[in-house]
């Protein structure tokens, strides 16, 4: 199946935002790279890319494969994320509920949490036992002109902050996407509007070629969306009519979320927007 493309990342300046960049670039090359392409990608020179990689070794966040090999995360990285969710009570709370919905749909279900403007997968769950798996990565930030998730959180706003947010992160390049993937803001719009009398969004090819997916906002009165809950696999198994079939269940998932989200200080803590 397709893999999520490593997005496109700005020129970062200063140590910080510089190592930063690092890590996040990392964390979609799992096999590791090497110093210059790494440089390359990220538009640093290569002296100052090795100097940030020698102190991020030293503080066991990467590790070379072998001596004068490719760089690659350690283990301590995603070690702190689950901690930090843990903590909350994320696998606590939606765990069961997307294990369920996965069970019903029979296909991947998964949660990403609204954190700032951006949208993370941070739970799943494989509902297909057999033949075609979609199963990306999790964890980046999500496309939001052109997915089912950024299109249910974008549903949610006013037209004015739907068009911040996506202006911010750009459509991307259209290759690297489905045929039918907004690539306008009037056609962003009129299907967010499509979307909205729904109740859920709804996709056909629009993140990669041959998949669909579907998705529902997490909204708190008091806070309106906090996440979304999404439904996604091949166009030969999960058809507009199945998803036509899966929406009550999914928006019931969502309602659920809602209510279980009171018990997780990330919910909880997140200031109204």
């Amino acid at each position: 199946m397709p893999k999520e493309k490593t997005p496109a990342i700005a020129a970062p300046s200063g140590t910080v935002e510089r190592a930063l960049a690092i890590l996040e670039f990392l964390s979609h090359q799992p096999e590791g790279i090497a110093l210059g392409e790494l440089a390359d990608e990220l538009g640093l020179p290569r002296s100052a890319c090795h100097r940030l990689l020698a102190d991020l070794v030293r503080c066991g966040y990467v590790r070379q494969v072998r001596e004068q090999g490719d760089y690659v995360l350690t283990t301590k990285m995603p070690a702190l994320g689950l901690n930090f969710l843990g903590g909350a009570g994320i696998v606590d709370i939606a765990q069961p509920i997307i294990d369920r919905l996965a069970e019903v749909s029979g296909e991947l279900v998964r949660l990403a949490l609204v954190d700032g403007d951006s949208l993370i997968f941070v739970a799943k769950a494989q509902g297909a036992r057999t033949g075609l798996r979609y199963d990306p990565d999790m964890g980046i930030d999500v496309r939001l002109s052109c997915s089912a998730g950024g299109h249910a959180w974008l549903m949610t706003l006013s037209e004015e902050r739907a068009t911040e947010l996506v202006a911010r992160q750009g459509f991307g390049k259209p290759a690297q996407f489905g045929p039918t993937a907004p690539t306008t803001f009037k056609a962003l719009m009129k299907t967010l509007e499509e979307d909205r009398a729904r109740g859920y969004s709804l996709i056909v090819e629009s993140y990669a070629p041959g998949m669909t997916a579907m998705a529902a906002p997490v909204t708190r009165r008091s806070q309106g969306t906090i996440a979304v809950i999404t439904i996604a696999g091949p166009l030969l198994r999960l058809s507009p009519k199945r998803m036509q079939e899966l929406g009550r269940p999914l928006q019931q998932a969502a309602h659920e979320l809602a209510l279980a989200s009171a018990g997780s200080p990330l919910f909880t803590l997140r200031p109204a927007r």
